[in-house]
């Protein structure tokens, strides 16, 4: 199973966490990482998105059906977010739109065992490829950023 992460797009500043959407520059952040996955993701690909405004503003950017769940919303764990997705058993890769800490803490998790102070920038992507039949430790298959997406095509 591959395990994508994207932290949502540069968003505005605000005491409604929540409610925040994101900013111009966030919104092209957003545009050009989703187009970019769009031609990456397999087809059957779950997208799996937090509540939060900013995350759906940067799902919509991708243009594909998303499934919004509270699991990846800022009080979560990032244990709770493997049991979401299915990491590592299902078979159907997924993509999970969502926040920091808890993202780069899902990354140190599957990488190195123990949730660790890891930092995914924003409208960044990690990838992480599960094991295969050749071998069963998983891998970083790619991180990005959105300054490099458009250098990528």
């Amino acid at each position: 199973m591959d395990l994508i992460l994207w932290r949502h797009a540069e968003a505005e500043d605000g005491e409604r966490d929540a409610k925040r959407a994101l900013t111009s520059k966030g919104r092209r952040q957003a545009a050009r990482v989703g187009a970019w996955l769009d031609h990456q993701l397999p087809e059957h690909c779950r997208v799996l998105v937090s509540p939060a405004v900013r995350c759906l503003q940067t799902a919509d950017a991708l243009r594909r059906h998303y499934t919004i769940h509270e699991a990846l919303n800022t009080d979560s764990t990032a244990e709770r977010m493997l049991e979401v997705c299915g990491w590592p058993g299902n078979r159907f890769p997924a993509l999970l739109i969502g926040h920091q800490p808890l993202l780069g803490e899902l990354a140190s998790l599957i990488v190195t065992g123990a949730p660790q102070p890891w930092k995914i920038r924003k409208a960044s992507v990690f990838w992480i490829k599960g094991s295969d039949a050749e071998d069963s430790t998983p891998f970083i298959r790619l991180a990005v950023g959105p300054e490099l997406i458009g250098k990528m095509r």
